[in-house]
Formats: C-alpha cells, sequence, structure tokens
C-alpha cells in the first residue's frame, strides 16, 4: 500500500476487539478452561491477552500451557456467546461499506465454525463475502495464509486491500500478505505496542473505516 492515507476495494477484518467486544467473554471463558484443566493458581489471562489474533492453540504452546484447555474455552465461549455485542457504529458501518460496493471478509484467531456462529448470532453473517477461520489456512497469523486466502478467493491483488486489526500479529500478517496495515483503537488494544509497529494508518472509531473508501465507490 504505502502512503499516509491508504485507500481499499476490498477490507479484511479481525473480529475480536475490532467487530465484536468479547473480553470479557474471553476472560470468563479462558479463566474457567484454566480452573479446569491446570487446577489452582491465577489463571494467566493478561500474558493470553498478550497475544490474541493467534490461533488459541498457538497461544498454548507459546505461553506453555496445556491444549486440553482448548475443549472448555470454546465450550464456555459458545455458552457465553449471547453476552458478546458488536461495538458501537460498527453494524452501520459494515452496512455502508456493503452499500458502497465494497467487499469485506473477517480473518480471525478464532475457528472458522466459532466465528461464523457469533456472526450469525448478530445477523451479521451475510454482511461479508467470507468468514474465514484460523484452523481453515496451514498457518494462522502472523502467517500471511488468512489474509491470501482471502483474496484469493475474491481474485484480488493485494494492493487494493488492507487488513484492519487491533493486534501486532494482524499488523504482521497484513504486511506479509502485502496489505495495508490498518489498527483499529476504539476496543482494548495495547496501543502502545500497536502504534509502534508502525501501522499504515491509525483508526479510532468505526466509522473512520468508511474514510478508507470513496463514498462514491460502486463495483
Amino acid at each position: 500500500m504505502g502512503g499516509q492515507n491508504p485507500t481499499a476495494e476490498y477490507i479484511v477484518f479481525d473480529l475480536d476487539g475490532v467487530l465484536v467486544d468479547s473480553m470479557q467473554v474471553m476472560r470468563q471463558a479462558f479463566h474457567t478452561a484454566y480452573a479446569e484443566v491446570v487446577g489452582g493458581g491465577e489463571a494467566p489471562f493478561e500474558e493470553y491477552n498478550r497475544h490474541l489474533g493467534r490461533y488459541f492453540p498457538d497461544i498454548m504452546r507459546i505461553m506453555g500451557l496445556p491444549l486440553a484447555m482448548e475443549e472448555p474455552f470454546v465450550r464456555e465461549s459458545y455458552r457465553l456467546a449471547h453476552h458478546i455485542r458488536p461495538y458501537d457504529g460498527v453494524v452501520e458501518m459494515l452496512h455502508e461499506l456493503r452499500a458502497r460496493g465494497i467487499r469485506t471478509a473477517v480473518a480471525t484467531g478464532k475457528s472458522g465454525p466459532r466465528a461464523r456462529s457469533l456472526l450469525g448470532n448478530l445477523n451479521l453473517l451475510d454482511v461479508f463475502d467470507h468468514v474465514l477461520g484460523s484452523d481453515e489456512v496451514a498457518r494462522a497469523k502472523p502467517a500471511p495464509d488468512i489474509i491470501l486466502r482471502a483474496l484469493q478467493l475474491w481474485d484480488a491483488p493485494p494492493g487494493d486491500a488492507v487488513m484492519i486489526g487491533d493486534a501486532v500479529t494482524d499488523l504482521t500478517s497484513a504486511r506479509a500478505a502485502g496489505v495495508g496495515a490498518i489498527a483499529a483503537l476504539w476496543g482494548e488494544p495495547d496501543t502502545e505496542r500497536l502504534i509502534a509497529a508502525g501501522p499504515d494508518m491509525v483508526l479510532h472509531r468505526p466509522a473512520e473505516v468508511l474514510s478508507l473508501v470513496p463514498a462514491s465507490a460502486v463495483r
């Protein structure tokens, strides 16, 4: 991409922390999984939080925690999913992008089925051309595979696309895929680390996503 004001015909979104506020559900699910599998002691959620954007089993390997935590974590995530809501302004932004003919996809650290279930419950699944999970590519973020898969499905060049995420993992994946790396700051990101990673653009509100596309854009 390059430049201070990237534009895009294709936008790939991270899910948690960008489109939906799932932090409390993730925290509760992680604490429950840790208690069931590991036992006593304080669940290291803050360390887990620093790795968000990655696939859950990858985070467990990085942290040296049992992969068996995945089953109760996913179970609790499904059970508590009704507490998750889109951030203010996200629904309106997504529908406006669609009205302008912009193609959108989700590339998440979640599994594909869990991401599609969540977006379906929020009546947002049909807004996206593609919803891709980390279990559906060979290598999860920070590798570029999940973004490259979206581009392949669209038959789109990287130069016409951006990735919007709230973690350094997202920006790293975007750069490796050759798309614009956009930082979203409206959730609960590690803002200092995210800015230090040098994103191509920083957005403070969901409505600012519309600055990436012209109002007259029609495909």
